[in-house]
């Protein structure tokens, strides 16, 4: 798995962003802040291998409608095979709107996002952003997380203060160290 996700870095490292899967800790740091027990709509950006698809499957209520959006046909396919219950549609995270509309979801509540912010140019960024905020309901919560190296990129500082701008609260979370390369978590609501 950690040979696919280099190999689908090194094709296009922009649509990636990262040499290898996230790992556990990020993985706990990113789903823990979320209220599941009240969730009924979640949404995935950028799922890579499914890690952290696998764990919001774990918290996920009974009653919650949640589908990934993937972009990468190969990483989509690891994680319908990791989490072969899950809706992964290859799609821009720009289309989330369309999507969510298709699946009976006017509004939700959480989206969990893998996307590689740092790497991607401002008009990308904004119509991303600007999905999220379209589909996302008044208190919903969105968290993705950043590495540190990538956050003094014209671009990561971009998305930072663009994340400031978009939520009426963020925070960070606490450095995962055990992480390649080290991250944290953007904890946002709206």
């Amino acid at each position: 798995m950690a040979w696919t996700f280099l190999k689908n870095f090194a094709r296009n490292p922009t649509a990636v962003g990262a040499i290898a899967p996230s790992s556990q800790g990020l993985v706990e740091t990113m789903v823990e802040w979320f209220d599941w027990d009240n969730a009924r709509g979640v949404v995935e950006y950028g799922p890579g291998t499914g890690v952290f698809t696998e764990g919001i499957k774990r918290r996920l209520h009974p009653d919650a409608k949640f589908f990934a959006i993937e972009r990468s046909p190969e990483l989509a396919e690891i994680t319908r095979k990791r989490c072969p219950d899950t809706l992964v549609h290859e799609e821009s995270a720009a289309e989330v709107a369309r999507l969510c509309q298709a699946a009976g979801m006017e509004q939700v509540d959480a989206i969990i996002c893998g996307l590689p912010w740092a790497s991607f140019p401002e008009s990308l960024q904004r119509s991303i952003l600007d999905a999220t905020l379209d589909v996302l309901k008044p208190g919903g919560q969105f968290a993705t997380f950043a590495y540190w190296q990538g956050v003094v990129l014209p671009a990561g500082v971009r998305f930072s203060r663009r994340l400031r701008e978009t939520f009426s609260d963020v925070h960070r979370s606490p450095t995962v160290w055990r992480n390649l390369p080290p991250a944290f978590v953007y904890r946002c609501t709206k």
